[in-house]
């Protein structure tokens, strides 16, 4: 029997993050202007979730563009070409469609044509999940990059007469770019866990659970209006203050830490009460944990990487700081990740930015020539099928 071997240290890879950034919608929705439509008060939310404001995608935004712009900046930053992206992964509980994923859009738009692309679905959690792994991929070799992306439009499954709910959510999109390298860091551990038994504490029907037409005798119903998220918010605050605790401590442990040792603590921004019971529970100060959701809101799979750009761009985070993001939600799911920061790169040259944007458009003309040729090579070339030899063969058998 062949014995296992730790591999050596100079054949290890590792994971770091090259590239962030994110994109918010410009519309911004206030307090106020929810107290105008639901029973509610600015101090009243502001009170008990610590929200003043969240973005809202307007008529023309979709997950798919949120992620596209998030995108186009974290691999511009990284200074990697989309044509050399290996894969994409988009954590979203909002996608445009069930399929084709919003990870495949942002392949078309970015012209990234040799990435592998699929969604996740792990609700507030879907970005810890993403980045694990992704990690793991080019950790084991067999990608040499990843652009991991968390988008939401929360705002188009809100039940907006609900108080419970309409006033925590906002919509974005946050993306980082993951690249091997043999210098130690990166991600270093992470922690994945779900719990199936509390799916009816947080959820989101699919547009498709109505019965068929011929089973109820009438027509489709608006599934759009039966596909809003409902919260059992007592519980879900309970569930989160628990499980945000207990996966750091769990996290740092397997990467050889202690929660003493992080430098940072980006969570899922659900409500900064949660962050402050978890803060208590850890016996830590408050402020390691960064916190946007003040004018963010809760942006669900989005929230972590757009509040890890904020405190990028805040000057948190230095080289060989450990940070760690951790993230709560519906399923029940939950998971922690420790990365050991590493040098900024730098800001891209001015001609590097206008040579990226050049390929996005050179990506989309791409793509309008690849749908025109189907559709002329399907009218030229007929069907694919033997379809009129079979047809000739029954007639055959008739006469």
């Amino acid at each position: 029997m062949t014995e296992w071997h730790e591999p050596m240290e100079s054949n290890m890879r590792y994971a770091h993050i090259q590239g962030w950034g994110s994109y918010l919608p410009e519309h911004v929705y206030t307090n106020d202007e929810i107290a105008q439509t639901v029973e509610t008060t600015d101090e009243w939310i502001y009170r008990r979730t610590g929200i003043k404001e969240r973005r809202i995608a307007n008529s023309d935004e979709t997950t798919a563009t949120l992620s596209m712009k998030a995108a186009e900046e974290a691999l511009g930053r990284a200074g990697l070409p989309p044509s050399k992206v290996e894969m994409i992964v988009v954590a979203t509980s909002t996608p445009d469609y069930i399929f084709p994923s919003t990870a495949c859009q942002v392949q078309d738009h970015l012209g990234a044509t040799k990435a592998a692309a699929f969604d996740i679905s792990a609700a507030c959690s879907g970005f810890v999940y993403a980045l694990s792994i992704a990690a793991q991929s080019i950790q084991s070799g067999a990608m040499n990059n990843a652009l991991v992306i968390g988008a939401e439009t929360m705002s188009r499954v809100l039940n907006w007469d609900d108080r419970g709910t309409c006033i925590l959510f906002g919509d974005g999109a946050g993306a980082v770019v993951l690249e091997a390298s043999d210098t130690p860091g990166g991600v270093l551990a992470s922690v994945l866990r779900s719990d199936g038994s509390g799916r009816d504490l947080l959820y989101l029907p699919a547009v498709y659970q109505n019965p068929m037409p011929m089973l109820q005798g009438g027509k489709w119903q608006n599934g759009h209006k039966n596909n809003q998220m409902v919260m059992n918010g007592r519980q879900v605050f309970r569930f989160a203050t628990r499980v945000l605790a207990e996966s750091l401590e769990e996290v740092t442990e397997k990467a050889g830490l202690t929660v003493n040792d992080l430098n940072l603590i980006v969570p899922h921004q659900a409500n900064v009460r949660i962050l402050e019971t978890a803060a208590k529970k850890l016996k830590l100060d408050q402020d390691i944990f960064f916190s946007n959701v003040e004018t963010v809101g809760n942006t669900s799979a989005a929230s972590i990487p757009v509040a890890l750009c904020e405190a990028l761009k805040a000057g948190r985070l230095q080289a060989d700081d450990h940070v760690a993001l951790v993230g709560f939600g519906g399923g029940l799911t939950w998971g922690a990740t420790v990365i050991k920061w590493a040098a900024t790169p730098p800001e891209p040259t001015r001609w590097q930015a206008l040579r990226t944007q050049a390929s996005y458009g050179t990506a989309r003309v791409r793509s309008r020539f690849r749908q025109w040729q189907r559709r002329v090579g399907a009218r030229l070339g007929g069907s694919p099928t033997p379809d009129a030899r079979m047809r000739d063969a029954v007639k055959g058998d008739k006469e």
